[in-house]
């Protein structure tokens, strides 16, 4: 009698397996990044220690530059015309948060104004923006 000699496979690494794997490492990354949205608009943030996480919905972006210029959703607007603005939002858009992005050296009574004239025109939820800058312990 003769038998056969069972010939055993050197193990190898299987392609599909790999694939897999890095097709969950992407869609691991791309779940928990946070993306940067800029606006083109150079400012400097005041910086904070504490991180605040916001809520989510539907955001318009208000940015006050060193200068005292004020663009809504990336235009330019006056600030005569920001509650007319600021009104046909809230009555397009509905409730949304207004992510209010001042530079560092513009002057507090600008911004409270600005605040001011949001709240005139019906917007609920004002979040000021700051650059997060988290403890250093040694």
């Amino acid at each position: 009698m003769r038998f056969r000699k069972v010939r055993e496979e050197e193990p190898r690494l299987g392609l599909a397996p790999l694939i897999d794997v890095v097709f969950l490492l992407l869609i691991f990354f791309m779940v928990t990044s946070h993306f940067h949205v800029a606006s083109g608009i150079s400012i400097r943030l005041p910086k904070v220690a504490q991180r605040i996480y916001g809520e989510t919905g539907s955001k318009v972006v208000l940015v006050i530059d060193r200068a005292g210029r004020i663009y809504l959703g990336g235009n330019r607007v006056k600030i005569e015309e920001l509650g007319k603005e600021l009104k046909g939002l809230t009555t397009k858009k509905g409730a949304f948060h207004l992510i209010l992005q001042a530079d560092k050296d513009v002057k507090h009574g600008r911004v409270v104004h600005i605040m001011d004239l949001a709240k005139k025109a019906g917007v609920t939820s004002i979040i000021i923006a700051a650059q997060w800058e988290p403890e250093k312990v040694f």
